[in-house]
């Protein structure tokens, strides 16, 4: 999330299925940094992958909303 291209990632496939390939259309860096920034994503379960033949398809876990909401400081979630 210190990232601003990972937010950028992130609202791309917020309620839908996202192909890498439509992702890099949207997002203005090299290819190999894309694929570095999914794989934090991914390893934080932020989003998920799934293969489509040679295609890697991506959305935000179904969790997302709550591991970001705890990693905020108390102060700023909404439920305290």
């Amino acid at each position: 999330m210190s990232d601003p291209i990972r937010l950028q990632i992130l609202d791309d496939v917020a309620g839908c299925i996202q192909c890498v390939c439509d992702i890099q259309e949207k997002v203005d860096i090299a290819p190999n940094l894309l694929s570095y920034h999914l794989r934090v994503l991914r390893e934080a379960g932020l989003v998920t992958a799934t293969r489509r033949g040679r295609w890697m398809d991506y959305t935000m876990a179904d969790d997302a909303a709550t591991l970001i909401a705890d990693a905020l400081p108390a102060r700023l979630r909404s439920d305290t």
